[in-house]
């Protein structure tokens, strides 16, 4: 099977947040530095304003647009107008670009980053297990998007930092970050076309076959909201994870597989829920953990069962520079943990990619 081009989080978001799609204003839509006035057309006469905007500023994400026209500083014909105002053609709107309010609980602190690569426009870094990417209830502080602020006071200035994808807070590895409001776009685009290659590593149970996909729709788990199971019908989403065994090893009673991953789909958690559902749930993982082989009691137990994070890395990423449309790419061994991990099994050729895939 050719590798092709995937994308996956592997994080706490499923497939591209539409909240990360703000681009800079098309030309001629602005007029002043923070109002926009738009002419409503024929071709969105009728329509509520919130999806008509979205309609004729295609580059700005639905919700952000609601959330300017919520705040109230949106008017149609100097009147001010709701979401569900109704609009029609030869109407004038005037939206203000007033910060969001989740927008302005953000702050800059400083907190170490591994920075990969960085130039005018993008940044490529290589995330710690342990850091929350997004600020969200019980992580208002202390995230990714925290230090990002800090690193490049500019990033304020756009959506989420420029965060344009995550990966869970103990999953580790590499993430690209864009630096101005059109690489912020193009990436996107990017990430919705599938065209971003994002390679992970896994230490799981058993002993999986060499290579295969595994292909589940995946949802919120009907007896547990806080997790996701693979199930179909209302809330799932179709999900495909492809993988290749890198190595197999006996440890005691258990086998491992070391597994490597790349993703068709992003859905939440979905390396974690697709290998929990066929068997084989990562080591560590403290929720994705059903069909994980037990182990007696001893006065000495099993090195693995001390790791304490699922045993995720992103440790590959290619992707099209926005900018001089270079293709690019980045290899970040794993961190210390999981070269400990791995290690238990024999395994420590650890310092560059796996070719798996043909």
């Amino acid at each position: 099977m050719g590798a092709g081009h995937y994308i996956g989080d592997g994080g706490n978001a499923p497939d591209v947040d539409d909240d990360l799609a703000d681009t800079a204003p098309p030309p001629g839509d602005v007029s002043g530095a923070a109002t926009r006035r738009i002419a409503v057309t024929a071709q969105v006469d009728g329509l509520r304003l919130d999806k008509a905007v979205a309609t004729l500023l295609p580059h700005l994400s639905r919700a952000r647009i609601r959330g300017w026209i919520e705040a109230g500083t949106a008017t149609v014909n100097g009147g001010v107008a709701r979401p569900r105002t109704i609009v029609a053609a030869g109407d004038l709107v005037e939206l203000v670009e007033s910060p969001l309010p989740q927008e302005q609980a953000f702050c800059p602190e400083p907190i170490a980053l591994a920075v990969v690569h960085a130039d005018a426009d993008i940044l490529v870094l290589d995330k710690p297990a342990g850091l929350v990417v997004h600020p969200a209830a019980g992580h208002w502080s202390g995230t990714l998007l925290n230090g990002l602020l800090a690193y490049d006071p500019a990033l304020a200035q756009l959506p989420r930092a420029g965060i344009v994808h995550r990966l869970d807070a103990d999953t580790s590895g590499l993430m690209v970050v864009a630096r101005t409001a059109d690489a912020q776009t193009a990436l996107v685009r990017q990430l919705q076309q599938r065209t971003v290659t994002r390679e992970y590593w896994a230490v799981v149970h058993g002993a999986v076959p060499a290579g295969g996909v595994i292909e589940a729709a995946i949802g919120r788990d009907r007896r547990n909201p806080m997790r996701f199971s693979t199930h179909p019908g209302s809330g799932s989403k179709p999900a495909r994870t492809w993988y290749r065994r890198a190595a197999i090893a006996r440890s005691g009673a258990g086998m491992f597989s070391w597994v490597v991953c790349r993703l068709e789909t992003g859905r939440t958690h979905q390396i974690r829920v697709h290998f929990e559902s066929i068997g084989h749930p990562l080591v560590g993982d403290p929720v994705y953990r059903s069909g994980r082989p037990g182990f007696v009691a001893a006065a000495q137990p099993p090195a693995w069962s001390s790791f304490e994070r699922q045993a995720l890395h992103a440790c590959r990423l290619q992707l099209e520079h926005p900018v001089s449309h270079q293709s690019l790419r980045w290899f970040a061994p794993p961190p210390a943990d999981l070269v400990a991990l791995m290690g238990q099994f024999g395994w420590n050729d650890l310092d560059r990619p796996v070719e798996v895939f043909d």
